[in-house]
């Protein structure tokens, strides 16, 4: 199972801590099935961290057609709306935002071939990504990119009441290929994907869907002329 690197300091530092803790508990403890359940409760908390940084790998789906747009995560759509006014692509727009459980793989992928364009981070506050206000007003990350036939798009990460840390180290100009990973947020969290409203999008997903980044379509936009 390949993990996250930028999980290195949670299962790469935790896992030391405890191999340390193991270690002092076997020289200073005498009872050995105490020390055995010592180790057992390790070994499961390191498991534990290591598969929530899972980061599987996502081959786009076959009969993918051109116009797709992938999930930029796993989770489950919690809403599809629309607003006057989104600076990720600077006039009305529509918004398909997913809900991250500490359950769902948190990498993110991009939706299409798609260039960076710029980011924006806003620090927040750190209210259950479950509610409505969250996507208003927690901590944010914002890319804004362009697909390559001119369509402008942003995918938006949100951090949660658990999620401290939003991984997102990408540049202006740089480009990305459909399904690659491009950052993550370390824990309970949201994404979003914001298009034009404009565009022509057709949606594939409803509220409550479940979707897995890098595979699951969550609407096709056809090239833009």
């Amino acid at each position: 199972m390949r993990l996250a690197p930028a999980g290195k300091r949670e299962w790469g530092g935790g896992g030391l801590l405890l191999v340390l803790l193991v270690a002092a508990c076997w020289l200073v403890i005498p009872v050995d099935w105490a020390n055995w359940l010592v180790t057992a409760v390790a070994v499961v908390m390191w498991l534990s961290m290591a598969w929530f940084f899972r980061d599987p790998n996502r081959p786009i789906p076959a009969g993918t057609h051109a116009g797709d747009l992938l999930s930029p995560a796993d989770g489950r759509i919690s809403a599809i709306e629309r607003c006057d006014h989104h600076e990720a692509i600077d006039g009305p727009a529509m918004v398909i935002r997913i809900f991250l459980s500490v359950l769902n793989v948190h990498v993110n992928r991009v939706p299409c071939d798609l260039e960076v364009r710029g980011t924006v981070y806003k620090p927040g506050k750190y209210l259950d990504a479950r509610t409505a206000e969250s996507a208003r007003v927690n901590e944010s990350m914002l890319v804004q990119a362009s697909r390559f036939d001119g369509l402008a798009m942003g995918i938006r990460q949100v951090s949660g009441a658990i999620a401290r840390r939003i991984v997102c180290p990408v540049e202006p100009g740089q480009q990305f290929a459909q399904g690659e990973r491009y950052g993550m947020i370390k824990f309970g969290s949201t994404t979003e994907l914001i298009l034009p409203e404009d565009c022509g999008a057709v949606v594939r997903v409803d509220v409550g869907t479940c979707v897995r980044g890098g595979r699951t379509v969550l609407a096709h936009v056809p090239p833009q002329d």
